[in-house]
Parts: structure tokens; sequence; C-alpha cells
């Protein structure tokens, strides 16, 4: 088994793999799931079982697909644009300054939490 299979072998090490590639902090991640520092902490240490609730938001902020958390499958390649409003919006938040990525995605974790109180 190479390094590289040996560090991704668990779910905790394969979200920590993603968010690293997504040039996310652990509170990066917290924040746009909806979870403390400390949850993604535990997730990425294998030392809580909450995870499993999460997959779906945590592979939707990381850009890959839940099978890829869950087996490390080539399947779960990351995830591209949709559609061109949201290739337009990746061109343009990869021109914005940490800070200003950082108020994006505040903004966008907002408007999606608004979105989904309303769905409910």
């Amino acid at each position: 088994m190479s390094e590289s299979e040996t560090e991704t072998e668990t779910v905790g090490a394969r979200i920590r793999a993603a968010r690293l590639a997504q040039n996310m902090t652990q509170a990066d991640l917290a924040e746009a799931v909806g979870v403390s520092r400390s949850a993604v902490a535990q997730w990425e240490t294998e030392r809580s079982g909450q995870v499993r609730g999460n997959l779906t938001r945590i592979a939707s902020v990381l850009l890959v697909s839940v099978e890829h958390l869950l087996s490390g499958r080539a399947s779960g390649a990351p995830v591209g644009p949709e559609t061109a409003t949201e290739l337009a919006l990746l061109r343009l938040y990869r021109t914005c300054t940490d800070d200003d990525r950082a108020f994006l995605l505040r903004t966008a974790t907002r408007l999606a939490r608004a979105a989904d109180r309303e769905r409910r």
C-alpha cells in the first residue's frame, strides 16, 4: 500500500484530504457545514460518530461525493460546475482575496440556511 493510500484509508482522513484540497481550514468547513470546529477535528481523527449525519453537507462543501468520503473510490472525483452560472461563480470566487472568499462562504452559508428553513 502506498503512503497516499495509507493517509486516506478512513472517512476522517478523506475528509481532511478533501478539505485541504479546497484550501479550507477546519473552521471554514465547520462554518460551511454548520457545526463546531471541534466537530470537524473529531471527524478527521475518527473520534466522533456524528459524521454520518453530516456527510451530504460535507461532501457538497468539499466538492466530492458521499461515496468518495465513505469508500475512497475514484467515482468520488471532484464535482464540477453543472451550469454556466455555477461556473461563472466559481471563476469569480477564485479571483477573490482570502478575506473575500471567507466573506462569500459565510454569506452563502447564511443564504443556504435561510432557504433550508423556508423549505421546511
